[in-house]
Parts: C-alpha cells; sequence; structure tokens
C-alpha cells in the first residue's frame, strides 16, 4: 500500500501534461515574434504548421515506452492517447496544407489547382506533402472500420510509414525559413525538441531492447501445458534480478525460428519475478500463441519490456478485490504472490470449471494469505451477471474500501468498470489494463 499525496498515475499525468502546455506557450510566442506570413491566410496557414509540429513530437514521445510514463500510466491508455493526438494531427496537417494552397492561390491570383501543381515544384513544399500524403493514408488504414478487416501485421507495416512521414516533415520544417529559422532562439528551441523526440523514441524502442536481450541472453527453459488449449514457457536468463519487472507487468514475446521477427504477441507475466526465471501462460487463440507449445527447450527469446501500470505500485487501500476473466487471470495470480498482497478476495471468472487456467495455483495462493476465491463457472444467463452492481456487492460488501484490479475480455472488462462506478468506487482505488501492439 502506498500512503501518497498524489497517486503515481497523476503526477505522471501532471508531468506529461505541463511538458506539453510549456511547448505550446512557447511555440505561441514564437509565432507571435516571428512576424506575419505574406497575407493574412498564410499567415494562420503557419499557425496550424506549427502546432502539427508539436503534436508530431508528442506522438512520438506516447510511442516511446518510456519506462517513467508506462508504469505510472500504462501502455494501454498511452495507446490511447496516441490515436487521439493522431487523428487531431490529421486535421491539422490538412488545415495546414489546405491554407498554404489557397493563401499562395491569393497571392499570385491563380486557381487553387494550378497554385498545388505550382507549390509541388519547390522541394521544401513537395516534402511538406508528401509527409501529408502518408498521414492521410496512415488515418485511414486506422479508422476502426478499415483497421478491423486488415491483418495486423498489414496495419502495422503500413503504419511504420509515419516514420518517413516525420522524416519528411522535419526537412520540409528545416527548409522553411520563417518557422525554423526565423531567429537564433527559435532553431535552438527546433532543434532540441527534434534531438529529445526522436532520442527518447529510439532510446526506447530499440536501444533499451536490444540492450537488454544482449545481456540477459534469454532462453526457453521449460514448456509446461497446462490445459489442451492453454500453455506456459517459463524463459531464463542471466542477471535477471537485474531486470526491472514487477507482478502484473507484461512483455512483448519473440521467438526467434518459431515465428518471423516481426510477428511479436504481449503476453502477461503469470508469476511474480524471482530473479532467476520469468513465466507466460497464453491461451491458443491464434497461430502464434498455439505455436508455444512445441517451443524446443534451450531456443532463444527475445523480449521487450517490461511494460505496464497494472502493478501494486499504485495500490491505496490495505484490501485488494483481484477481478479476473479467462486467461486474464495471468497477471492476477502474479499479484498474489507478492508480499504485499494483504487482504485479497478474488473472482475468477469462466465458462466452466475445466477452463480456469491455473485454478490450483491461485487457490493455494489465496488460502495461503487468508483470502477468499470465488470461482464464477457458467454462462451468463439474463439478469444473472455474477459482475452486476448488486451482485459484486453481495460478494464483496466492502468493495468500496478495496483496490479493485480487472482484467480479462473488453466486454468483461467493461461490465466491471461500469459496475464499479455505479457503485462509487474511487477512481483511484480501480486499476485495469487492456494491452495490445494494435
Amino acid at each position: 500500500m502506498r500512503q501518497r499525496a498524489v497517486p503515481p498515475v497523476v503526477a505522471a499525468r501532471w508531468a506529461l501534461w505541463t511538458f506539453v502546455v510549456v511547448n505550446l506557450v512557447i511555440v505561441e510566442l514564437l509565432f507571435l515574434t516571428a512576424g506575419t506570413g505574406k497575407n493574412e491566410v498564410l499567415t494562420v496557414a503557419k499557425f496550424f504548421g506549427l502546432h502539427a509540429a508539436v503534436l508530431m513530437l508528442f506522438q512520438l514521445l506516447l510511442v516511446a515506452r518510456l519506462p517513467w510514463l508506462d508504469r505510472r500510466i500504462g501502455m494501454d491508455r498511452l495507446t490511447v492517447w496516441h490515436r487521439w493526438v493522431g487523428f487531431t494531427l490529421l486535421w491539422t496537417v490538412l488545415t495546414h496544407a489546405v491554407l498554404v494552397v489557397l493563401g499562395y492561390a491569393r497571392l499570385d491570383d491563380a486557381s487553387m489547382t494550378k497554385t498545388f501543381f505550382a507549390l509541388a515544384g519547390v522541394p521544401a513544399s513537395l516534402l511538406g506533402m508528401g509527409a501529408a500524403t502518408i498521414i492521410v493514408v496512415v488515418a485511414a488504414v486506422s479508422a476502426r472500420y478499415v483497421r478491423r478487416r486488415l491483418r495486423y501485421e498489414t496495419w502495422h507495416g503500413l503504419h511504420l510509414l509515419l516514420y518517413l512521414a516525420l522524416g519528411l516533415a522535419f526537412v520540409h520544417q528545416l527548409l522553411e525559413t520563417t518557422t525554423f529559422n526565423s531567429s537564433a532562439l527559435a532553431k535552438a528551441y527546433w532543434w532540441a525538441l527534434w534531438l529529445f523526440a526522436f532520442g527518447a523514441l529510439v532510446v526506447g524502442r530499440i536501444v533499451m531492447p536490444l540492450w537488454r536481450n544482449a545481456q540477459h541472453r534469454f532462453e526457453v527453459a521449460e514448456v509446461v501445458r497446462e490445459s489442451d488449449d492453454v500453455v506456459s514457457v517459463h524463459v531464463t536468463g542471466r542477471h535477471l534480478d537485474k531486470l526491472p519487472a514487477r507482478a502484473g507487468q507484461f512483455c512483448i514475446w519473440r521467438f526467434p525460428g518459431h515465428n518471423h521477427w516481426w510477428l511479436a504477441n504481449p503476453f502477461s507475466l503469470s508469476a511474480a519475478p524471482d530473479g532467476r526465471a520469468l513465466r507466460l501462460t497464453a491461451k491458443a487463440v491464434g497461430s502464434a500463441s498455439a505455436g508455444l507449445r512445441h517451443l524446443p527447450v534451450g531456443s532463444r527469446a527475445f523480449v521487450e519490456g517490461p511494460y505496464g501500470a497494472f502493478t501494486s505500485l499504485h495500490r491505496t487501500r490495505p484490501g485488494a478485490l483481484l477481478i479476473a476473466g479467462g486467461v486474464g487471470i495471468t497477471p492476477i495470480r502474479a499479484l498474489l504472490e507478492e508480499e504485499s498482497a494483504g487482504d485479497v478476495v478474488v473472482l475468477y471468472r469462466v465458462r466452466s470449471e475445466s477452463d480456469a487456467v491455473l485454478a490450483d495455483e491461485v487457490r493455494a495462493l489465496v488460502e495461503e494469505r487468508g483470502g477468499r476465491l470465488h470461482l464464477l463457472a457458467g454462462r451468463t444467463a439474463e439478469g444473472l451477471s455474477p459482475f452486476e452492481p448488486e451482485s459484486l456487492r453481495a460478494l464483496v460488501s466492502d468493495i468500496t474500501e478495496r483496490d479493485v484490479y480487472v482484467c480479462g475480455p473488453p466486454a468483461m472488462t467493461s461490465a466491471v468498470l461500469s459496475s464499479l462506478r455505479a457503485l462509487k468506487v474511487p477512481r483511484r482505488q480501480v486499476h485495469s489494463e487492456r494491452f495490445g501492439l494494435a
């Protein structure tokens, strides 16, 4: 339990948004002191262009997987923010592009079509057009209707084009002397901001994973079939006591030789890290997870992470309610191993008792801590959901006095969170995480 005036997630959010606000204020000041454009329309276009650059750099920070932010806010929330900032960036870039063409069309007393092709002959403008085109394409394939119909690998490959767009946008801004080089202060600021954002991305997404894998040299030590469609993989390595992993977190796993290098899966740690081994437990819902049962012992593993804010770092109360659905029991089971588990109640929702993965381990851990386990088996009948507010109150009468951790399928998680709001469980006591790569 953490006795703090400011919860870690609140502190991280304040730090992140303070960073954004401070940079927006600096950009506004640079805009006001840089002078106007060649006409009013181009002045407004420059305003939107500067803010588009800030949004691009903020996007990089949201997906840089910086440990300090990730452990306090969680990759799932950072990814949601990344999505919304992305669509805001789309409309900002389109507004900037349209105003630039309109402004020069008025300046030259020409049609917008003629002006567009004339600007395409200018290197700086052509680079900006290329960046804008890529952003529009990626936004289109990221719309929910289209995204659901694309394979993850296809969507991810197209999404990587955004790094090309960022490079084009950087050179575009560099060549636009009215923004990047309007003054010595502006030049120093933009260089520092771009280097910081790109540096954070390179360190978080490339340097740190490569360094950790070189240091720990992960390899498969044991593969255990927990049931017909569930398997646990035990991974060992060197100096695992130095890996900053906590119960409740997840890693992104690759097994060279088992799948292509670009195929990766986020799996929670199903046991608390002990400095000697890591364990993941996965259900066969796709070819990648189903093939884990055939992993040869001694084969290499490439591990990114650990990631996630679904940890005891955010505990505020001495008692905890842990709610799991299906294979979502894996991070819950890991949390039970921590000494800080305290007074715990576990609600484990499954279709049938035979589907209760790791049930024996969970039961033993709960009994060891003098807690209670409710195995909620069976299909949900209309009006008899165990996660209705009245049902939760009947199972755990002091629910508002506990931290509540929720992990399970999206529909179940949404239902539980809705009931917790109805029961007026304080928001700071509710912890959930929906991790994924897309």
